[in-house]
């Protein structure tokens, strides 16, 4: 079960969704089926096709793509982890939202974090792991 977050001031529903080194604040409330990240519009702000699709269809599973408005502030990384860490962040905004999505974001894999992160650099080393080019003379 997942921990309901609502604003206090008008009731929204709050998630917050981490990938990589992206974070993204997502904020859920009864509308027209608007999607706004950073001031943008969905399609301004992610041009790409799979980034777009990755957000849409966790409205889609809820089945609520023309009943809510989704609002994002989204920060750090790349377009990649970005769009992962909005896709999180309204599957857990969703979950606030109504608690009968709770299974189907669970089943359609949505909720789960990716942990996957940079490797940090080691002392003596290139990089995580290549080390300098041995030279024989």
């Amino acid at each position: 079960m997942i921990a309901v977050k609502k604003d206090k001031i008008n009731g929204d529903a709050l998630g917050t969704g981490r990938r990589k080194s992206s974070i993204a604040r997502v904020r859920v409330r009864a509308g027209s089926g608007k999607v706004v990240i950073n001031g943008k519009p969905l399609n301004e702000f992610f041009v790409n096709d799979q980034h777009q699709r990755a957000i849409l269809e966790t409205i889609e599973a809820a089945g609520l793509a023309d009943q809510i408005d989704v609002s994002v502030r989204v920060s750090g990384g790349g377009m990649t982890g970005q769009s992962g860490a909005v896709r999180m962040g309204v599957a857990r905004a969703l979950c606030s939202h109504d608690e009968a999505l709770h299974d189907s974001m669970r089943e359609g894999s949505f909720l789960t974090r990716d942990s996957r992160m940079k490797e940090r650099k080691k002392p003596g080393l290139r990089g995580a792991r290549r080390g300098v080019q041995f030279s024989k003379r």
